[in-house]
């Protein structure tokens, strides 16, 4: 089927219509999600991922699709021949791993990044979708809702990484290349490859692990919070639109009534978690990270994919899965759900070289055409 009968179908809402789909990251928090989520919309699903955490495994172990084992510094043009889209995740996925080093934080989910979306364009590949961050707003000085058009504050590595990626992308829309730019709320909920780093997923580990919901902070900065599955439903939908409803645009994925102060998420976690109770750590003071999101054009543009879970919902699941599993404390603090602590591993055990790379860097796997 050639991209312009695929371009035509999503015009006039065929949406049935089988992509061929590359996802960045795919063995990623997100991705192992996202996955089947694509999969069952009747969409073909290649993944290209360096599997930095492989193995690291919550619950049942994420599907099988066929992938390229590369670096994202390391794609070719060739590896993204003949797709209809490319959903880009991969990168440094969060702050304290963008604080090791920024520098490489910057190679690889700035320049890496759009390198990917220069070569995704010259493969022909119509469509581009980049997964963002409402971290690019950072501090807000706006005591309301802030839209696609405020003003960038990032305070960290990774969220100023969010805003170089879109600034450089953007410019290369034109009529055969489509690049779309979700703006993720902070993520929370089960996944294959659990991340114990996020805020909601790491407070009910604490507390059903210790019967304590341990606040770092003083509790009053505000959060956009977004279920994984309504991440992944989120990406589909924009997947499928039609091109001149998401062209070149920008969206908040998440719901208005979903920005919520810390406090507030542990208050509700104390309520889900029996027998738990909120802590809040000495000397822990105001977090500069504080914005509160509006997500009504997104909600606006693909109605039927608008958010629909809640943290409360997302709680009671991942109380579920904890129990599920009989997951340890040591287990939930240790590697295999920290992103640095597993980071920090790997260049210990001599896995990783101080860039991030892979050694030795291993063989490209291949995929049939």
């Amino acid at each position: 089927m050639t991209r312009g009968v695929v371009e035509r179908a999503r015009r006039h809402g065929e949406v049935s219509i089988q992509l061929r789909v590359l996802v960045t990251g795919h063995d990623g928090y997100i991705g192992t999600v996202m996955v089947p989520n694509l999969q069952a919309a009747g969409h073909e699903v290649v993944g290209l991922d360096s599997y930095l955490f492989e193995g690291c495994t919550f619950g049942d172990d994420a599907g099988d699709v066929p992938a390229l084992r590369v670096d994202l510094r390391d794609v070719g043009i060739a590896d993204l021949d003949g797709f209809d889209a490319v959903i880009h995740l991969a990168g440094i996925s969060n702050d304290p791993v963008g604080h090791l080093d920024p520098e490489t934080t910057f190679a690889i989910n700035h320049r890496a990044s759009v390198r990917l979306a220069g070569l995704s364009k010259q493969a022909g590949v119509p469509r581009f979708l980049f997964a963002s961050s409402c971290s690019l707003y950072g501090a807000s000085a706006s005591a309301g809702l802030i839209d696609e058009g405020a003003p960038f504050n990032p305070v960290t590595p990774y969220g100023e990484s969010k805003v170089l990626v879109e600034r450089d992308v953007a410019p290369m829309a034109d009529d055969k290349f489509s690049p779309v730019f979700l703006r993720n709320a902070t993520v929370y909920g089960v996944s294959p490859r659990l991340r114990a780093d996020l805020v909601v997923n790491n407070l009910v580990g604490y507390a059903y692990t210790t019967g304590e919901i341990l606040v770092m902070s003083d509790g009053t900065p505000w959060r956009p919070l977004v279920h994984v599955e309504d991440v992944s439903r989120a990406f589909l939908a924009v997947l499928e639109a039609p091109r001149e409803a998401v062209h070149a645009q920008a969206f908040n994925v998440g719901a208005n009534q979903e920005n919520y102060r810390i406090s507030q998420v542990a208050d509700i976690v104390a309520e889900v978690v029996p027998g738990s109770r909120v802590v809040y750590a000495k000397g822990g003071g105001p977090d500069t990270r504080s914005y509160r999101v509006d997500f009504s054009k997104f909600a606006a543009t693909l109605p039927a994919a608008r958010p629909t879970l809640t943290v409360r919902d997302g709680a009671r699941q991942l109380l579920e899965a904890y129990r599920a599993v009989g997951i340890t404390l040591e287990e939930f603090e240790g590697p295999r759900y920290t992103r640095l602590k597993r980071i920090s591993e790997l260049l210990a055990d001599g896995a990783l070289d101080e860039s991030l790379h892979r050694v030795p860097s291993g063989s490209t796997s291949t995929v049939a055409r």
